[in-house]
């Protein structure tokens, strides 16, 4: 099954691309490598989820905070590329968590990107490389932020 038919198959539905926030490239291709920008939970009306993980949301949605990030993350892996089907594999995963000072769960909650990666891409091409840590603070006060690299098929 194509990475493209994954997707129809989970019945979920895209973000818009999310549009750069700054100076700089949602995506950048160099060689057969895609080098994705930080991505935060971007919902299909175009609104960011907010909240520190430990004070004003739960882990449960910090969870569901990281697969929405991954949503919109396809949705620009769609647009830059015109279908998913381009992408080899999942290479490296940096996940970031809005949380409290203490809060230890970071990996918990950035599973729930790697979770959809998995069943886009598989588990051989969607399971990566992965750091999950903390942070104090993030752009707009979203949940959580995940940059990514892919390989791309020659």
């Amino acid at each position: 099954m194509s990475f493209d038919a994954n997707l129809d198959a989970l019945n979920v539905e895209l973000p818009p691309a999310p549009k750069a926030m700054g100076l700089y490239k949602p995506a950048v291709t160099v060689g057969n490598m895609l080098y994705l920008s930080g991505h935060g939970p971007l919902s299909t009306d175009g609104t960011l989820q907010l909240g520190k993980v430990g004070v004003d949301v739960d882990q449960e949605v910090g969870y569901a905070a990281a697969r929405q990030t991954g949503l919109a993350m396809l949705a620009t892996l769609k647009a830059h590329l015109g279908s998913l089907d381009k992408v080899k594999r999942l290479v490296k995963t940096f996940g970031m968590v809005n949380c409290q000072d203490g809060y230890t769960q970071q990996p918990a909650v950035i599973n729930g990107f790697s979770e959809l990666m998995k069943e886009v891409f598989g588990e051989e091409h969607g399971i990566a490389a992965r750091s999950a840590i903390g942070v104090n603070a993030l752009p707009a006060g979203m949940t959580v932020e995940v940059e990514a690299i892919f390989e791309l098929n020659d």
